[in-house]
């Protein structure tokens, strides 16, 4: 590894050092793996999709404190909930359109 670079064993920002996870073994994966990892079924990942995460667009955007502090008091990655919240509201919203429009 070179000098000044950061540890291959702790990626920056929750992102996977996907080299270090193609060398690892079946048997180190498993070790190290999260308890509740342990008993999922054979074919869990059977049916699995690959989801892209969608782009996000930095904005300014004005809350009310109390609002912003309980965010953030749930733990980190707030905004990230935020806007899922902002998200099912939408879904929820295009969904009582349609409703309206067949009727």
């Amino acid at each position: 590894m070179p000098n000044g670079s950061r540890s291959r064993r702790s990626p920056s920002r929750g992102r996977a050092n996907l080299v270090e996870l193609e060398n690892m073994s079946e048997a180190e994966i498993a070790r190290t793996s999260p308890a509740e990892l342990a008993d999922l079924p054979d074919d869990f990942w059977s049916d699995a999709v690959v989801v892209e995460p969608v782009a996000k667009r930095a904005i300014s955007l004005r809350v009310d404190e109390d609002v912003l502090a309980w965010f953030k008091s749930v733990g980190p990655r707030y905004q990230s909930r935020m806007n899922a919240v902002l998200r099912s509201y939408m879904a929820h919203m295009r969904k009582r359109r349609r409703g309206r429009g067949a009727a």
